[in-house]
């Protein structure tokens, strides 16, 4: 969009739509993630993936 000397509104509008689309990516991943969690706990400990962790992962999105 740069190189084609777009509107800098175009831009910035692109911009908060990867923004927003990539929070929400990460946002489902980490509820995904505590979902499994919660249903697999022996499991999802030995992976690492406690309760503590996706909290921290959590964390990592706000």
């Amino acid at each position: 969009m740069l190189a084609d000397k777009r509107d800098c509104r175009e831009i910035v509008t692109q911009l908060s739509a990867v923004i927003s689309a990539l929070e929400q990516t990460g946002f489902k991943l980490v509820a995904t993630g505590l979902t499994w969690c919660l249903s697999n706990p022996e499991e999802a400990k030995a992976d690492g993936l406690g309760v503590d962790e996706v909290q921290k992962l959590f964390m990592k999105l706000t």
